[in-house]
């Protein structure tokens, strides 16, 4: 009866929550995206400072947790510039600089896939470096990475839940809210759980069908 209870008072906190995380997510999955193409080009680059700073970077992302990340660029920017950030934006912030580091590598993988003899073919005729990469090689990468946007897209939803701790009001942090009022754990926890498991299975199977598209594309 409890769980019941718990998923009529505290549904309407948990939708609103379940909003926030998915429009979080997929306005940082966009700019990392962005950002990861980049960050990549960056780190093709000859300029070694380009390539520097590219690497710098992914190794930063990669190489601290997104906690600490998190707490960075929430407290860190007012302390740079005095202008108080909300959590919505820097909860967006520390997301899509995450996803970008990942995507970077997405991005990367997709572009090496890419067979040379494509790429020399298309200089022999005359395109320039800039048109082979835009007309041949990125559509070719996108289109072989597609999976691993997805799977990094059901990354970025399970680690939203992270930016409770910056007030963030995110699903976790909406379970948290009606936790406080009425004490109850376990059954809001669970509930927590299965609204994460719905929107990842969706993703999931969209993933799949992505996955089985191509390799049918492929055989044609």
């Amino acid at each position: 009866m409890e769980f019941i209870t718990v998923f009529k008072e505290a549904t309407p906190l948990l939708l609103k929550g379940l909003g926030v995380t998915i429009s979080v997510s997929l306005i940082s999955i966009a700019i990392g995206m962005v950002i990861g193409l980049i960050t990549c080009f960056m780190g093709r680059s000859k300029n070694i400072i380009l390539k520097g700073i590219s690497a710098v970077y992914v190794w930063c992302v990669r190489g601290t947790p997104m906690i600490v990340q998190a707490l960075v660029v929430f407290f860190g920017i007012p302390f740079i510039t005095g202008v108080r950030i909300e959590s919505f934006y820097a909860g967006i912030i520390t997301l899509s600089l995450n996803a970008g580091a990942y995507m970077s590598e997405i991005f990367r993988g997709g572009i090496q896939s890419v067979s040379i003899g494509q790429i020399e073919a298309a200089r022999s005729l005359g395109l320039s470096q800039f048109r082979t990469m835009l007309k041949i090689v990125l559509p070719q990468a996108f289109k072989m990475s597609i999976p691993s946007f997805v799977n990094q897209f059901i990354i970025t939803v399970k680690d939203s839940s992270i930016l409770s701790i910056i007030g963030l009001a995110e699903l976790v942090n909406m379970g948290e809210v009606y936790i406080g009022a009425t004490y109850i754990y376990f059954p809001v926890y669970i509930t927590i759980a299965a609204y994460y498991l719905a929107v990842i299975s969706v993703l999931m199977v969209v993933s799949k069908f992505v996955e089985k598209k191509l390799s049918y594309d492929k055989k044609s």
